[in-house]
């Protein structure tokens, strides 16, 4: 049963509501308020919310062009190649080929993930048909003009250019080039020779025909890496010829974008007994691997950035290292959470945070701006009260917090040296729905507002006591719904 938070947000959308419209959306894509996730209804309320902004009157047109920016952000979220069966489907191929011509690496990768992975041969052919029925392929004029050989063969060039790039999708683009290489009979009956009859000729020929798994594997074998918990140290008795061999064969996977094979060569280099011995070009080993998503890859980034917080220049200390150990804490690495712990502050609970009582004032008062009528400046200190308890933060934090600049993928960046030099940063995890939305709340709010708006620290204490004391008069506990808060 859907929950009365979706309810309301629902008929928010229903009625045009641009922000409701993208919540929606994020729901459906995530699963949040216990919704199931469907990309299709995702994408059907982005392209209302795209053309509610494309209505939009002249005098609104700045601001549309940030909206529209960050809409077309989320539509990039969506996998395109689930959401063929869609009413919306056609806006979705318009929006990407438009996102691809602008460089965008997401829309480049889901157009050749839809248009040229094997995995997708049946959906393939259901696209040929729908463009052939379709009167104009796209809305640029560069695409109209392809048949669907054409457009596939547009895809591959933008795979090859992920897979030569630097972004989120190469790993992902070099794995689908080498499942798209030619089918070659001989080298998959030498690889199945190697896996069923542990053949080492065959694993030998395979590796020379370049197939990655065959030099990893044999990489592998020849440094006597076990190939379970790449972790674990090489044997101290192996001889320098064959590491030298097994940093041959790794360095070659590696270059195919295999992150284990990165880690391995890691692993080699710090090796007393390899003749190639080189902490620098381990550590550069390691960093490509946690690039790449390697978990203990990336602890080991984390865990090394962090003992050497002192020495590295970062606007605030730690904040690198707890980037890498959250990321390697997200793929199960059991190490990392205790660290994370010593790294991030931890505050889930806002009931039991010091502004809570507060925070639902300025909630309810925020849910109900227009019957209160507020002015900007006493909305945008209702959202840092929000914040504030989302965040356990002091009253000086409060009143001094940059909120644009508060998120980070992973935590919460406090940073008031700018007034206050003797504080310290501080960094907060994000731990829970609830807070994201809170950011994401503010920050839209806080967007396109002056530096100068809010004025200096006497004006904001002012302010400050004047909405405290207009929020406990004004608004009673009775009044407030807390099923329709968003302080969960």
């Amino acid at each position: 049963m859907a929950s009365r938070e979706f309810l309301k947000i629902l008929s928010s959308a229903r009625l045009g509501d641009v922000f409701a419209q993208q919540k929606l959306a994020s729901a459906y894509l995530t699963g949040s308020f216990k919704t199931p996730i469907q990309p299709g209804n995702a994408l059907i309320w982005l392209e209302k919310c795209y053309l509610s902004l494309k209505n939009q009157s002249l005098e609104e047109k700045s601001s549309e062009v940030g909206e529209v920016s960050r809409l077309y952000e989320q539509i990039t979220q969506i996998p395109l190649s689930e959401t063929f069966h869609s009413p919306s489907f056609g806006f979705a191929w318009d929006i990407f080929w438009e996102l691809s011509h602008a460089n965008s690496a997401s829309a480049k990768w889901q157009l050749a993930n839809l248009l040229i992975n094997p995995s997708n041969e049946t959906l393939q052919g259901q696209v040929q048909q729908w463009l052939k029925s379709k009167n104009t392929l796209s809305s640029n004029n560069k695409v109209s003009a392809l048949n669907f050989e054409e457009l596939q063969e547009l895809a591959r060039q933008y795979l090859q250019e992920l897979a030569d790039s630097e972004s989120a999708f190469t790993h992902l683009a070099k794995e689908l080039l080498i499942k798209l290489q030619p089918k070659n009979q001989t080298l998959s009956s030498l690889w199945n020779s190697w896996l069923v009859e542990n053949n080492e000729e065959a694993l030998h020929r395979s590796a020379e025909l370049g197939l990655t798994i065959a030099k990893l594997t044999l990489g592998l074998r020849l440094a006597r890496i076990d190939q379970i918990d790449q972790a674990e140290k090489i044997e101290g008795g192996k001889s320098n010829a064959s590491l030298k061999k097994a940093a041959h064969w790794l360095e070659l996977a590696a270059k195919d974008g295999d992150r284990d094979a990165w880690f391995a060569l890691g692993e080699i280099y710090r090796r007393p007994q390899f003749s190639g011995y080189s902490a620098a070009e381990s550590d550069r080993c390691f960093d490509r691997a946690a690039d790449l998503g390697h978990p203990q890859a990336q602890f080991r980034k984390g865990a090394n950035l962090w003992r050497k917080r002192e020495k590295i220049e970062e606007p605030v200390r730690g904040l690198q290292a707890s980037y890498w150990i959250w990321q390697a804490q997200q793929q199960g690495v059991a190490e990392a959470t205790e660290l994370l712990q010593k790294i991030l502050e931890s505050v889930p609970n806002p009931k039991r945070n010091d502004w809570y009582e507060l925070a639902l004032l300025a909630d309810h008062a925020l849910n109900h701006h227009a019957e209160h009528k507020l002015d900007e400046e006493w909305i945008l200190m209702c959202h840092r009260m929000i914040i504030a308890n989302q965040f356990q933060m002091t009253k000086a934090e409060l009143l001094l917090c940059e909120v644009s600049q508060l998120q980070h993928e992973h935590c919460v960046v406090v940073d008031i040296r700018w007034e206050l030099p003797k504080i310290l940063p501080r960094l907060i995890q994000i731990e829970t729905i609830s807070q994201r939305r809170s950011l994401l709340a503010a920050g839209k709010a806080f967007s396109g507002t002056n530096l100068d708006q809010e004025g200096n620290l006497r004006q904001r204490r002012y302010r400050f006591d004047r909405v405290t004391a207009w929020l406990n008069t004004n608004i009673t506990k009775r009044q407030i719904d807390e099923s329709d808060a968003e302080l969960v």
